[in-house]
């Protein structure tokens, strides 16, 4: 499996050279560790850290909504093909979610980039059983990663693990 992470320009901007480089390694390596987990195949992800600004211009360009948002999801791949994807995860969004929630930005961002894998894995989130499906999934994933349940932290209104 080909996996990347990157940050881009303004997000090595905001975080330094440094700051980047370890975001991009943390989240590569709990990535891939919860891309073992998954029972589709997985041909490449590829992660772009971006800001608010290019966020909201690929949220307006892909789905003609001029905001911000978490994360947008690019697969290449269709069917049971081997997922093949590229996936845009927001810093901002992500900085602010993680403070209301109390844990890490590295956290959050991997709740994203694990929600549009799961997107290609042919998870939904457009109805009610098919978005608490989903999200059980994330948990069951991020439990699995020592990380922590973030959607039944959101429901239930349980303590940040």
């Amino acid at each position: 499996m080909a996996l990347s992470v990157q940050c881009a320009r303004e997000i090595i901007s905001l975080l330094g050279v440094d700051g980047a480089l370890a975001l991009e390694r943390g989240l590569e390596l709990s990535l891939r560790q919860a891309c073992a987990m998954l029972s589709r195949p997985i041909a490449r992800v590829h992660i772009e850290v971006v800001g608010d600004e290019r966020m909201t211009a690929l949220h307006a360009r892909f789905s003609n909504l001029a905001t911000v948002t978490d994360v947008l999801t690019f697969p290449a791949s269709r069917g049971s093909e081997p997922i093949d994807v590229d996936i845009a995860v927001c810093y901002g969004v992500a900085h602010a979610a993680a403070a209301e929630r109390g844990w890490g930005v590295e956290r959050e961002l991997l709740l994203y980039a694990l929600h549009g894998v799961l997107h290609c894995a042919g998870f939904d989130d457009h109805d009610e059983s098919e978005h608490r499906r989903m999200h059980e999934e994330e948990d069951r994933i991020l439990d699995a990663l020592g990380v922590g349940r973030t959607f039944r932290h959101r429901v239930d209104g349980e303590a940040p693990q």
